[in-house]
């Protein structure tokens, strides 16, 4: 096949999408692009330039002001707005609890999805993107799609510990669940699996059979279409 490989990796969190979505990108030698990050990186500039981010309106307006350049490096994957590295900062509470609401605004998903498809057409070999709606709405055409799940405690639980445990497990259920909510229920590119993905339940796999398993879709679906 002479096309670039693009994986399509979606769910919501804490379901393993990076970790999961970085080593697949990095043992099939292809780019990586974490789309997530991007509506994280626009929230953290709309909060440092005193944009009300529960205004649709004035984040509408300000959507395109922002430049975001993400690196497609599956083990380097930094980030950057205006030329200021916030691979660390988007990953605030701060930004975790605006970037629902930044992120369903049409004008702010248009922008992405831009940059979203240009990364995976400049990928020479390949990329695998990772976000909510990239088999359904950002990447419809691409090799593979997957869809990652996980119960609603298992998801807490791995959150809390990626947090360091200073937000308890309940609370981060709690947030959790007012996420999915709001990505699944916004009106312009929801969160939802697409028709034609394959389902992974990570609750009960250990990070390394969740990747061996990615791998062996994706190569079982490039061995259909070569």
């Amino acid at each position: 096949m002479d096309n670039p490989v693009i994986v399509a990796i979606d769910g919501p969190s804490g379901t393993g999408k990076s970790s999961t979505s970085k080593a697949v990108a990095a043992k099939l030698g292809l780019s990586y692009l974490d789309t997530g990050a991007q509506y994280r990186a626009i929230t953290w500039w709309m909060l440092n330039n005193g944009i009300d981010v529960n205004d649709p309106a004035a984040v509408a307006d300000t959507a395109g002001k922002a430049v975001v350049v993400s690196g497609t490096d599956p083990l380097d994957p930094q980030i950057s707005v205006d030329g200021v590295d916030v691979t660390m900062p988007i990953r605030s509470q701060e930004v975790t609890a605006a970037v629902s609401a930044v992120s369903a605004v049409p004008e702010v998903r248009s922008r992405m999805v831009e940059y979203q498809r240009a990364a995976a057409a400049s990928a020479a070999a390949g990329i695998v993107v990772e976000g909510r709606d990239i088999g359904t709405t950002v990447l419809p055409d691409a090799t593979a799609k997957i869809f990652l799940t996980a119960s609603a405690a298992v998801r807490a639980a791995r959150r809390s510990t990626e947090l360091n445990g200073t937000v308890s497990v309940a609370a981060t259920q709690e947030a959790l669940t007012r996420r999915d909510a709001a990505d699944s229920g916004r009106k312009t590119s929801p969160l939802a699996m697409a028709a034609d993905a394959v389902e992974v339940d990570t609750s009960e796999l250990t990070l390394d059979q969740v990747v061996d398993r990615v791998v062996a879709l994706v190569e079982q679906k490039l061995a259909t279409v070569r």
